[in-house]
């Protein structure tokens, strides 16, 4: 009878730690995403939709805490914290991530993209291959290259149609130093401020203007302080979609796989909400009382050309090179 007992014993001990890793890996993995703009901003709406994709791809144990409007920090932080592993995963942007891969400045040059889809095209290709891997040796995963626009400029004082009107204006710029560079080549006087300050900024008259791309100025309500927008068109501008690579080595294989799933649908996602959203928000930016005015485009491109040069002549030239052979607009 004690036989039988304690061979049962050991049957039902056995039993439970043959089940055991499969009840580990069963437990809810739960991720922190950050990112700094505002709800209703396509950056939001596709950080929602990646959470959604995910729980549901995993059977609800994948799931995904998105923080909207800088919670978590600023994009500069977020970047910091994912290489820590502080945080899991940001929907970041070109300029912060050029202070820690300078590479991601390259595709900022003045007027480098035609259209959208020549961007995504771009960054898709073996050009944005190259980027993610520069970017993995830095702490960080990329799961997809989302759109943070083709950038315009907004002021309070008058319209800006060409690079003389920005002669003597206060022109806010993001951490990113090729923004500057193009600000200060139209003579404007360029001072960085965190996007989370910048209503504050323009309402107090601690700068005159901004650039941004109009999801952007439309969705943290810029226009209320700011009624000239100027259809420029000076830059474009990615938002990488970043995991920290600690976070990523903890995943297994097929987790990992979910995650790319799961990313690759919210960047389809993210780039038809922000196409959609440079043609429909002229005629709402005017419906709130905002003069909407189309830029000299030959004369802003012939103001900048130098930032072109002084690039090229930096550490990164060779890289700036590539890209502009591969995309700049005949």
């Amino acid at each position: 009878m004690q036989r039988t007992r304690f061979i049962r014993a050991t049957l039902a001990i056995a039993a439970t730690l043959a089940v055991l890793p499969a009840a580990v890996q069963a437990q809810t993995i739960k991720l922190t995403l950050g990112h700094g703009a505002a709800p209703g901003n396509p950056r939001h709406e596709a950080s929602v939709k990646f959470a959604e994709v995910l729980k549901a791809k995993s059977g609800g144990r994948i799931e995904v805490a998105v923080s909207p409007s800088a919670q978590l920090g600023d994009d500069a932080a977020m970047v910091t914290a994912l290489r820590t592993g502080a945080i899991d995963i940001s929907a970041n942007s070109q300029g912060p991530m050029a202070a820690t891969v300078p590479e991601y400045a390259a595709f900022g040059m003045p007027f480098l993209f035609s259209d959208l889809s020549q961007a995504w095209k771009a960054l898709d290709g073996p050009l944005g291959q190259e980027l993610a891997a520069k970017t993995a040796e830095k702490g960080m995963i990329v799961l997809g290259y989302w759109d943070n626009g083709v950038r315009h400029m907004s002021n309070s004082k008058k319209p800006i149609l060409k690079p003389e009107d920005l002669k003597g204006l206060k022109m806010r710029t993001p951490p990113d130093a090729v923004t500057v560079d193009i600000m200060q080549a139209l003579g404007a006087e360029a001072q960085q401020i965190k996007f989370a300050e910048l209503y504050v900024a323009l309402q107090q008259g601690v700068v005159d203007g901004q650039e941004n791309p109009l999801m952007n100025i439309y969705a943290s309500k810029l226009y209320e302080v700011n009624k000239f927008v100027s259809l420029t068109g000076h830059k474009y501008e990615m938002t990488p979609l970043l995991m920290s690579k600690r976070s990523w080595d903890r995943l297994s294989e097929a987790d990992r796989k979910l995650v790319q799933e799961a990313a690759a649908e919210a960047t389809t996602f993210q780039r038809k909400l922000s196409k959609e959203a440079d043609e429909k928000l002229v005629a709402e930016l005017k419906a709130k009382g905002v003069r909407v005015d189309v830029a000299d485009k030959a004369a802003f491109v012939k103001a900048t050309a130098n930032v072109d040069d002084k690039w090229m002549a930096s550490p990164i030239g060779p890289f700036v090179k590539k890209v502009i052979a591969a995309t700049r607009t005949k």
